[in-house]
């Protein structure tokens, strides 16, 4: 009987962790993680028994942990990463130990705020270490002056989503040990491959006035420019946490739930006194960037009230109008945004009651045969560069000039240095021209598919 028994639970969590199988790919499309799981075979509580039975060496470490589990929404466990809940063996939140972390969304809010705290002070730790190298290296020369370019002298600009869900997907075998000292700890041992820099030489002249004669004399002088180069997560990946493709499919996997969880820049609802329906604009052709951009209105009123799942496009369907935008745009066909609100809801990645998931910008992008190269925003000059080129931008913005919660936008060229855009949302922020450090700083810092910035073209 003792055999049945334990053939009969090997059997269940075997099923179990073939419906955490079907689950973890219905992630990877970008669809809604609440709707994972149908067709899963043994509902989303197999699921969780699934991640437990693929971990079945360590199961006494998590077994105090069961019981908490089972009454959460389990998804969450198989599909963020685990650092945000203080590691998988941490059941409950230090303050309530009858609370179940998962159900204490201050708590975790609170503790991405401190990985974010965490990841800020090691990449000020790295800033101060590639100054140190630029010194010796200028040291070494019989330079008379240097100049030091420092792109993120005001902060540091980093995706905290995808420093999470790498360091976590590097961690997949070893889950128990998952922590933010651990973590900080790589970073730390690491802090010399965050920052590179570029040297040039240019020589400078002056003049000066000799204080003994008064005459004025010229001096020629050596000077060496150094630029420095925040190297990206992608670098970190291959480098720093060492990810295979497989773990850097999960970090992606990751950091797309972790946006949609957090909700930076996932939200791109508009509040009630921003929904305000315009009258039809009719054919709007923006000439005046590298590109000649073909303008849409979410809020215009031949768009407005049509569908986008079960939301509607003026409220929540900024996503399809500025890939409306774009293939309209790039391609020779026409796209209206009740088209492709209609084509995103198709393919999943229209998000209930939030708007859309950013896999959408690389997916249609992709569907309409357009090249598209994700952009983190420690890249500005890849984005004016791909503007002066003819290339469009879908930046996906958090709070600010653009929103209040987040929302896409689509970059249109450049003119006399300043930013052109096409706001979804408003016509008169499109005939306006930004600054590109209000854009960099402003866009989301928990985008997930590639984000903030998506080149396409």
């Amino acid at each position: 009987m003792a055999d049945e028994n334990r053939s009969s639970l090997s059997e269940s969590l075997e099923r179990g962790a073939s419906a955490a199988n079907t689950i973890r790919g219905a992630a990877k499309t970008g669809k809604a993680i609440a709707g994972a799981a149908k067709g899963a075979a043994a509902g989303p509580y197999g699921a969780a028994a699934g991640a437990l039975w693929a971990s079945r060496k360590h199961l006494g470490k998590i077994l105090c942990a069961i019981l908490a589990l089972l009454l959460l929404p389990v998804l969450f466990i198989l599909m963020l990463p685990g650092l945000i809940f203080g590691g998988l063996i941490n059941a409950f939140t230090p303050d309530d130990p009858t609370s179940p972390i998962l159900n204490d969304s201050a708590y975790i809010a609170e503790t991405a705020q401190e990985i974010s705290f965490c990841v800020n002070g090691v990449l000020s730790e790295g800033l101060e270490d590639v100054y140190a190298r630029i010194e010796d290296d200028f040291a070494t020369t019989d330079g008379d002056g240097m100049e030091v370019i420092n792109p993120y002298e005001a902060a540091p600009v980093y995706n905290v989503n995808l420093f999470i869900s790498q360091y976590c997907a590097a961690r997949d075998q070893d889950f128990e040990n998952i922590s933010l000292s651990d973590m900080e700890r790589v970073l730390r041992d690491a802090k010399s491959q965050l920052y590179s820099y570029t040297r040039t030489e240019e020589t400078r002249t002056s003049t000066i006035t000799d204080e003994e004669t008064g005459e004025e004399k010229t001096v020629t002088e050596q000077w060496f420019i150094y630029k420095i180069i925040y190297n990206g997560e992608s670098y970190f990946a291959d480098n720093i946490f060492h990810l295979s493709d497989e773990q850097k499919s999960l970090a992606g996997d990751y950091a797309q739930n972790l946006s949609l969880f957090l909700g930076d820049g996932m939200f791109q609802g508009l509040l009630p006194d921003e929904y305000k329906t315009i009258v039809a604009l009719g054919d709007v052709r923006f000439t005046d960037g590298q590109t000649e951009v073909v303008y849409f209105n979410q809020l215009d009123e031949q768009y407005a009230n049509e569908p986008y799942g079960t939301d509607n496009i003026g409220g929540y369907g900024c996503g399809p109008t500025a890939m409306s935008i774009v293939v309209s745009s790039l391609t020779d066909k026409i796209v209206d945004p009740v088209a492709m609100a209609q084509w995103a809801y198709e393919n999943g990645y229209w998000c209930k009651g939030s708007g859309s998931y950013h896999a959408l910008i690389p997916g249609a992008a992709e569907a309409w045969k357009l090249p598209v190269e994700g952009c983190t925003a420690s890249e500005p000059q890849r984005i004016a560069d791909a503007l002066s080129d003819g290339k469009l931008v879908v930046a996906i913005m958090g709070p600010g000039h653009f929103t209040s919660s987040g929302h896409f936008i689509v970059l249109r060229g450049v003119k006399d240095g300043k930013i052109l855009v096409a706001d979804p949302a408003s016509y008169k922020r499109s005939q306006q021209e930004w600054d590109l450090s209000i854009i960099v700083d402003e866009a989301s810092k928990r985008a997930a598919a590639g984000g903030p910035f998506w080149i396409i073209g």
